[in-house]
């Protein structure tokens, strides 16, 4: 009896446990990965269609509403006021070699359709192609506009002398050097996926 419980408590074969250490091992590398790699909730998924110069373009999906739109503007608003490195955020850099900066001078479209934020329709609208410039007004879900260290942000459209606003609620207007409201930090952190 005391020779078969031995054979029982038999010892596990190193190659079991290095099986057993890489299944253990990949499951929590994975893991990790998502957790690391997770993408960012609390703005709304964004492509940055086109960029001419300090003008660009970035389209949202179609049935992304307001509120998460002034989340996004309130992201850029941030990163103007913190970093003032818009990388991350998939733009290049607008003003290169500009002794005061790489992004000293920006205006983003927010469009729906990913149709408007196209470098064709960009160009038109830079031209100021009378057109274009009333199509992408109408089709425009807000903006933000940096301007050396004045800053805006909007729901609605942008006018091209950029003097007045016509059907454009203004979210926020002033210096990038002003400190930040406390309810646009803790708002745009948005809920964690996270288990820990």
């Amino acid at each position: 009896m005391a020779s078969s419980d031995r054979a029982s408590k038999k010892p596990l074969d190193i190659v079991v446990k290095m099986g057993l250490g890489v299944f253990v091992g990949s499951f929590a590398l994975i893991w990790g990965g998502m957790y690391l790699t997770k993408p960012d909730r609390s703005i709304p998924p964004y492509t940055v269609g086109a960029q001419l110069g300090s003008l660009v373009a970035v389209h949202v999906p179609r049935d992304t509403p307001d509120e998460q739109v002034e989340k996004l503007l309130h992201r850029f608003r941030r990163v103007g006021h913190t970093t003032r490195d818009f990388g991350p955020m998939k733009i290049y850099p607008t003003t290169p070699g500009n002794p005061g900066g790489r992004y000293r001078s920006m205006t983003v479209l927010v469009f729906s359709d990913e149709g408007w934020a196209e470098s064709t329709v960009l160009e038109r609208y830079k031209r100021g192609d009378e057109e274009t410039v009333k199509a992408v007004q109408g089709a425009m879900r807000g903006y933000y506009r940096l301007e050396g260290e004045e800053e805006e942000g909007a729901i609605g459209s942008l006018l091209r002398n950029g003097g007045s606003f016509e059907g454009a609620r203004i979210l926020f207007k002033g210096l990038v050097t002003d400190p930040l409201p406390v309810e646009t930090e803790s708002a745009e952190r948005g809920i964690s996926l996270s288990p820990l």
